[in-house]
């Protein structure tokens, strides 16, 4: 009959992952002309806990790069923005059981600029992100204990040159004669 243990370990407990889509305006002076370039740059996040879902504040620098003066001259668009993403992470466990949760949050695809197109004089862009949530607590796990002891293993020294020449030496090779 075997005995059980607990351990108490940190474990996923809830893991997800989702695809955040988000569109903003913004209007340059000079009014543009072409859009010529958008990228997505310093994208900082932070997860936690707010009741039963995981709030994920964070902000992302938007460069636009665009022409203006009927294409005769560029300027690049600086903007930071803000946003909070607020998602529901199932559990994989009975929550009663587990303690001290963390939240890790990681961007399994960097923001990106999918879109950008010129409307009365402003510049509105979309960009898209997706970020894994992961929930990490403390859980207990049962495991069964094995009472019988392994056997132990014999250790054997290693034979060197010296010590077979000694053993040639003491052997007495006519022990059967009387």
């Amino acid at each position: 009959m075997a005995s059980y243990k607990e351990i108490v370990t940190k474990a996923v407990i809830g893991k997800g992952k989702k695809t955040f889509v988000n569109t903003e305006r913004v209007t340059p002076d000079p009014a543009p002309t072409t859009i010529l370039g958008c990228w997505v740059i310093n994208h900082n996040f932070q997860g936690y806990k707010n009741g039963d879902k995981i709030t994920i504040d964070g902000s992302y620098d938007i460069n636009i790069w665009y022409s203006y003066d009927n294409d005769t001259k560029t300027e690049v668009i600086r903007q930071n923005n803000h946003y909070t993403e607020t998602v529901n992470v199932k559990k994989r466990e009975d929550s009663d059981l587990i303690t001290n949760e963390e939240i890790i949050v990681r961007s399994l695809r960097q923001p990106s600029c999918i879109k950008a197109e010129i409307e009365n004089g402003s510049i509105v862009y979309t960009v898209e992100k997706e970020l894994g949530i992961e929930l990490v607590g403390d859980t207990k796990v049962k495991i069964a204990i094995d009472e019988e002891e392994e056997p132990w293993d014999d250790i054997l020294d290693d034979v060197d040159e010296t010590v077979e020449k000694a053993i040639d030496e003491e052997v007495d090779e006519d022990y059967l004669k009387d």
